[in-house]
């Protein structure tokens, strides 16, 4: 998703290293007071080891690491800085995991004045060389420590390089003040031989014989190389082999050809520099021969000829690069022979000029390539660059025989002149323009640069940079202007402002706290002036204008402040990443002007703030005469304008109050997100808060409570290019990406929810500084004095696109397809029954059609705007017409069949389940293929199944197939990304929303037939409360047989056939003899005895009552607690039974069961008792609507059943005379709630009469609620759909007697409960169900109530009647009257059927 594409980590300026891996080489080199670990191929960042992981004192300290070697075979890295040798090893235990796979080795310390200025190790022998001496040291075990021991000394001068030889015989070594190469016995440091040079020595290598010597021996071969590109070959010494003499040497003049060497001479006569290098020998002859091998026609022998006479001779090359970049290949023939003197020196070819840039590289390396084993790696360094070399056409001298594949990320942003300079690398700050395609950093000694996004966002360009000469002109901030071709920066000891240009230009201003920039306005894209804001340590807004040309300038336009009641804790920048609009295009009245400004005050209530008025045009860039202020920003008198108190220029436009006190950080999104940090005693509060906030929405979307041991670094906003938000938040080795997540129907998730980690402990040791946002999704962070690049990679050609940022943002978050199970879903609840069946016919078509879902056919918009009736008229119009009573139908089309049959389905279902469709979850998929099959079960039972009985169903099926899924050992993972489904959580029971739907169903027998079909046809006690079946169920004789049902499963479920698991049951029912029966059948069970000798017994007498109690009390103390409860119900007492099943099995479910069986009702007193001292308080503790709403429905207080979908729970709280000891959050993210507010809203006067005491602001501000919620789920045209329908018609009666005025529309003979439409259609008449006049109002001026406990809810100012809802309780007053006036019952007549 978002992966490394640069990383900034320095220029190599000495020599490289390189250690072969098997499927990589690594290419090492020091950069400060780190080793950077590359791959040689693509010159990609692979890891950075930095010194102070071995010596931790060191850094702070201004060093850098001067030598480094590599070991390959024990595969140790040595490095040194100062008189301290670190050695890391790569375990082979992870299979060379580059990223994991360094630990710490060893460590050697040196005497403080013995600085380490050259290095050598090679299995296990370590080389040592100082300013004064030469040491060697072997690797010993001490304690089961690898531990450096010293061999011996040698005291010689300024060594600069030492080299073991192959054997480990010889060691050679120059210094930096004299010609001289130096041989030396490794045994015991003896200098055996003195070689002088005649110019100083860039270069010894010993040759490695490797597999190709035609001659083994450990005679020692040795290549020098100096300063002015001469490369020499000594050989040892026949009969003094300790020895070598000097046998060739390859010059410029001998390497280039007479014809060429006129042009390679400089004005005064000499020879152009070049460098010669000699190529690994093992490393070529194994391509080579590998090359040659599989040369088989004819053509080909002819090109491979050359190479393999190379290869069969064994030649030793050497390359040598002239300054027109052409290449000299020259070989020496006959190293390995003897006598010496058969040495045969020769060039093979000269490339043509231009293959290698100029100067030429003073350091070059050809490796082999094990991912392609038939070419070389070759590379230079200064500049680095690495090469693929062809060996056909290379060796042909063709051009293409060298190819760039890689350079180094580098070689404009770091000058290697200044790469000591450590501390200044420390990256503190990233400021970025506004639009993000520019971006400037501030290090830790107050320098930093500017760089501009190249074009695709994967790398940087720098633009400029700025030095810090004394310590009052250390910079605090600065703002990038232009894309990063100027910028102003910020010294705050010197309080001065400075624009970067070529004339740079100063300006003083008050301490400053922020300092930032504004689009440039697109009515005015060449301008050559820009609008920077500043705001001072007052709290005052600074509107300073930068005139780039033709004379820079700085100039304050204007000083305002915000008309805040107190000063503010913080003021904050608005991220102006996602602005659609541009700052010139706004008005000060105009609904889409964008907020600038977020203030956060002490107590964290947030502001937004707009620009208005004077200062909305100075800050568009238009000058203007303002309040007597000339144009350029000061009064007559020279002194600079302050906002007045009348009109501050400055608009709020919302405040969000948070509660929040003691923030350390915060930041606002583009779209109006904030995000606030807190520290707690527990650690790092976080929060994410949306501006829009009404009495439904607090604005909260996400609370966490973060380690404070790992604190946040920095937070910052980016933008999707549908304005969706991204959070990054920088800790001290990771950055993680916060991006909201879709709500779901059956689930709860969190608002927000990490996307992406970008983890970078693993491969950059340095702690974070900072990271910031860039253009197109680009996210660069500063890590010590390295610098990194994330993004979307480029896919290559044929390979499958990895998901992007921003794409898998829009997946989680965005606007579903029409095929989605969630969308589905929604439009069954909300009695879309045709759409769906659209949606299943058009899903079938496309998915016939064999295009991919990209290319898949959308249903028009305005097909989720039509109601069901409207849908099946005009598809009934279609249908086929006759011309005669008796006739055949005249079949015009064979079209004209509904495409919706259970052919299609069937066969849809069959191609989905082979091949599941992209994206989609596996719990997603199932749900998927389950509301295609209960569509088809709507539709053909649809005169059976009302809409009300269609949500239970579906809810049901839903709950089953979740927990089928979650019953495999796994969870299902989500989709490509691997990354687990959260969301798919177990339930112990269906939601009491789902319950709710079918309690006021009138198809209850039906639900109830497919809840035990859905058990299995055996319906237990834990199957009937996950189903809430007795919640649900309103026909007492229903409730009586069916919980002989559950009784009767409750016995034949174990094996043992107990009578205990059924007793309570059958004793509710008053079956005591039927229990008497099953216990003869008993005969296992120890209790049998005494329970036939107790059942025998007539409980209708009291002292058999008062034995069954006592007995009950007895199971009591034994914590036999069911049992107990169905004693107490043989004695009689079914208000200890009752309260059994609450307190001891906390099941109210079960009391409520017992109660509405035993009391043959809802009216009973237990039953009342029970839903208000226990279900209600529950249902305001958890802030559960649907569960409060039926428990009112029973107590028959219908008004406040309504009144509590919508109303703040604490206001219905104060009318109760039932003590609440404690309020939930208010839960108003169900759309739902608008379903069954609609619905009940007018179904009765009683809740008629609740609909009146809710405002109509309220019912607005509800239905704005409920719409946000449909977008958050991905349900956008849903939203739309509600807020163009949603009816604020009030409910009326009809006086019974009186007829209509006139028919609206013609009856229709079909049964419409499936198309009914309760946002959008008013109901005749209500049913009345109250007194009309001795009804009390369910409405309190004064929350205030003695028996509400809201612990710590804040307290609440009384609110006033609103006029609307005067006007209601008015009209609804009228309304009880004319009920009252009018009620009465009519005489049976059979015409009121007809």
């Amino acid at each position: 998703m978002l992966d490394l594409l640069q990383a900034y980590t320095g220029c190599p300026t000495t020599g490289l290293q390189f250690l072969a891996l098997p499927r990589e080489t690594l290419l090492l080199h020091p950069s400060l007071d780190s080793i950077i670990i590359l791959n040689a191929r693509t010159l990609a960042f692979l890891r950075a080891l930095t010194f102070w992981e071995v010596f931790p004192g060191t850094r702070h300290i201004a060093g850098s690491v001067s030598c480094l070697t590599i070991d390959s075979g024990m595969k140790l890295v040595v490095a040194s800085m100062a008189s301290r040798v670190a050695v890391w090893s790569l375990s082979t235990a992870g299979g060379y995991q580059v990223h994991d796979s360094w630990r710490l080795h060893s460590s050697l310390v040196l005497p403080q004045e013995q600085e380490v200025t050259a290095l050598d190790c090679k299995s296990g022998l370590l080389a040592v060389g100082t300013q004064s001496s030469l040491s060697v040291y072997t690797l010993i075990l001490e304690n089961d420590l690898p531990t450096w021991s010293r061999k011996w000394t040698y005291p010689t001068k300024s060594l600069a390089r030492v080299r073991f030889s192959p054997s480990l015989m010889y060691i050679a070594t120059t210094s930096t003040h004299d010609t001289i190469v130096r041989l030396h016995l490794t045994t015991s440091g003896r200098r055996t031989q003195v070689i002088p040079h005649p110019r100083p020595v860039s270069d010894i290598r010993w040759r490695n014989p490797g597999t190709h010597a035609q001659n083994r021996n450990d005679d020692p071969i040795l290549y020098t190389t100096t300063t002015d590109g001469t490369l020499r070959v000594f050989l040892s010494v026949l009969d003094a082999p300790q020895r070598v003499q000097l046998h060739a040497a390859l010059d410029a003049a001998s390497s280039i050809p007479l014809s060429s060497q006129l042009n390679s001479l400089e004005g005064d006569g000499r020879m152009i520099s070049s460098s010669v290098f000699p190529l690994d020998r093992d490393a070529v002859l194994s391509m080579l021969k590998g090359v040659s091998g599989g040369a088989q026609s004819a053509e080909e022998d002819a090109r491979s000829r050359r190479v393999r006479e190379i290869a069969e001779e064994g030649w030793d090359l050497f390359l040598r690069v002239l300054a027109d970049g052409s290449l000299v290949v020259q070989a020496v023939a006959n190293i390995d022979r003897r006598p010496p003197t058969l040495l045969k020196q020769f060039t093979l070819l000269q490339s043509p000029p231009g293959l290698l840039p100029s100067p030429p590289p003073a350091h070059l390396y050809v490796l082999p390539a094990p991912s392609d084993p038939g070419t070389l790696t070759l590379v230079t360094s200064p500049p680095l660059a690495a090469y693929v070399l062809s060996p056909l056409p290379f060796f042909d001298a063709r051009a293409d025989g060298l190819r760039l594949v890689a350079r180094g990320a580098d070689q404009i942003l770091q000058d290697p002149r200044e790469a000591v300079d450590h501390s200044r690398r420390e990256v503190v700050r990233f400021v970025r323009t506004p639009e993000g395609e520019g971006v400037g950093a501030v290090y830790a000694d107050g320098s930093g640069e500017v760089w501009c996004l190249k074009r695709g966002g994967g790398g940087l360009q720098r633009r400029g940079k700025w030095r810090v000469s004394e310590e009052a002109d250390k910079v605090d901030q600065v703002v990038v202007l232009d894309g990063g071709t100027c910028f102003v920066t910020y010294a705050s000891q010197a309080g001065r402002l400075t624009l970067h240009t070529p004339a740079p230009a100063t300006l003083s201003v008050p301490p400053l706290v922020a300092l930032f920039s504004l689009p440039v306005p697109s009515s005015s894209p060449t301008s050559l002036s820009r609008t920077i804001l500043a705001v001072t340590e007052t709290h005052t807004i600074l509107v300073i204008y930068a005139n780039l040309s033709p004379e820079p300038a700085l100039a304050i336009r204007l000083e305002s402040s915000l008309p805040l009641p107190t000063p503010p804790r913080m003021i904050l920048p608005v991220d102006p990443m996602a602005w659609s609009g541009t700052r010139g295009e706004a008005t000060a009245m105009s609904a889409d002007a964008h907020d600038t400004l977020l203030s956060v005050s002490e107590d964290g209530e947030l502001a937004f703030w707009v620009p208005e008025n004077g200062l909305l045009d100075l800050l568009s860039g238009e000058v203007k005469q303002m309040n007597g202020v000339k144009a350029n920003g000061t009064k007559p008198n020279g002194t600079v304008a302050h906002g007045d108190t009348q009109s501050s220029g400055w608009r709020c436009t919302g405040r969000v109050r948070t509660g929040r006190k003691g923030l350390s950080r915060a930041a606002c999104s583009s779209a109006k997100k904030s995000v606030l940090v807190v520290p707690t005693p527990e650690g790092e509060e976080l929060t994410i808060w949306d501006s829009k906030t009404s009495e439904f929405s607090s604005g909260l979307e996400y609370q966490e409570l973060l380690s404070s041991s790992d604190p946040i670094n920095d937070l910052d906003w980016t933008a999707t290019p549908d304005a969706q938000s991204i959070l990054a938040i920088g800790f001290a080795h990771h950055v993680e990406l916060l991006a909201q997540q879709r709500m779901t129907y059956y689930d709860d998730t969190p608002g927000w929810g990490r996307c992406h980690t970008i983890d970078i402990g693993r491969t950059f040791p340095h702690p974070i500084g900072d990271s910031i946002w860039l253009a197109r999704g680009s996210l660069l962070v500063g890590a010590g004095h390295h610098l990194c690049i994330f993004g979307q990679p480029k896919s290559k050609t044929g390979d499958e696109r990895n998901e992007s940022l921003f794409e898998f943002v829009a997946r989680q978050n965005g606007p579903l397809d029409d095929y989605h199970p969630q969308m589905m879903l929604q439009c069954l609840l909300w009695e879309k029954i045709e759409l769906v069946k659209q949606i299943i016919v058009n899903l079938a078509k496309n998915l016939e059609s064999g295009r991919s879902p990209w290319e898949w056919q959308r249903l028009p918009l305005e097909n989720f705007f039509k109601k069901d009736e409207v849908v099946k008229a005009a598809h009934a119009s279609r249908k086929p017409q006759y011309s005669l009573l008796f006739s055949e139908p005249e079949m015009q089309n064979d079209d004209d069949e509904d495409p919706f049959s259970r052919s299609v389905v069937e066969h849809l279902i069959e191609r989905l389940e082979e091949n599941p469709l992209p994206h989609l979850t596996p719990n997603e998929h199932a749900s998927l293929l389950v509301l295609i099959q209960t569509a088809l079960e709507i539709e053909e039972q649809r005169r059976a199944l009302d809409t009300n009985g269609v949500r239970y169903l579906i809810s049901m099926r839903a709950y089953y197939i979740s927990h089928k899924r979650l019953s495999a050992p796994s969870t299902p993972t989500s989709g490509k990304t691997g990354t687990i489904d959260k969301r798919i959580r177990p339930r112990q029971r269906l939601r009491y929303r789902d319950m709710i739907w079918a309690f006021h169903s009138e198809s209850q027998e039906l639900l109830l037939s497919q809840s035990v079909a859905a058990c299995s046809g055996k319906m237990t006690w834990s199957e009937a409360r996950s189903l809430g079946v007795f919640l649900w169920l309103r026909s007492c004789e229903s409730m009586k047989a069916h919980m002989e049902v559950v009784a009767r499963n409750q016995y034949m479920a174990g094996d043992n056939r107990d009578p205990t698991a059924c007793s309570l049951f059958y004793f509710a029912l008053g079956k005591s003899k039927l229990m008497l029966g099953l216990w003869r059948q008993a005969a296992w069970h120890k209790e049998q005895s005494q329970m036939l000798k107790f059942l025998n017994n007539d409980f209708t007498q009291a002292r058999w009552r008062t034995a069954a109690l006592k007995n009950a009390f007895a199971l009591l103390s034994k914590r036999r607690f069911e049992y107990a409860a169905a004693f107490f119900l043989l004695g009689g007492s079914l208000k200890d039974a009752v309260n059994v099943c609450i307190r001891n099995l906390d099941d109210f479910q079960l009391a409520v069961a017992i109660a509405r069986v035993v009391e043959g009702g809802d009216d009973g007193p237990i039953l009342q008792a029970l839903l208000k001292d226990t279900v209600l308080p529950v249902a305001f503790r958890d802030g559960n609507r649907w569960l409060a709403s039926w428990a009112f429905w029973l107590l028959h207080r219908r008004d406040l059943a309504v009144r509590i979908l919508l109303t703040p729970l604490q206001d219905v709280a104060s009318v109760l005379d039932v003590r609440i000891t404690a309020i939930g959050d208010p839960h108003y993210d169900d759309p739902s709630l608008a379903l069954l507010f609609s619905q009940l809203k007018s179904r009765t006067l009683q809740t008629a009469k609740g609909t009146s005491e809710i405002s109509g602001r309220t019912e607005f501000n509800f239905v704005l609620q409920i719409a946000r919620v449909f977008c958050r789920m991905g349900c956008h045209v849903l939203a739309l759909d509600l807020l163009r329908s949603w009816s604020f018609q009030r409910p009326s009666v009809v006086i019974p007697g009186r007829k209509p005025l006139a028919q609206t529309e013609p009856p229709s003979p079909v049964s419409t409960r499936l198309a009914l439409e309760p946002a959008l259609r008013h109901r005749a008449s209500v049913f009345i169900d109250m007194d009309p006049v001795t009804a009390p109002s369910t409405r309190s001026t004064s929350p205030v109530s003695n028996v509400v406990d809201l612990g710590a809810q804040p307290p609440k100012e009384p609110e006033k009647e609103e006029g609307d809802t005067i006007a209601r309780k008015a009209g609804l007053g009228s309304l009880m009257k004319t009920a009252k006036q009018n009620v009465s019952v009519p005489e049976f007549d059979m015409n009121a059927f007809f």
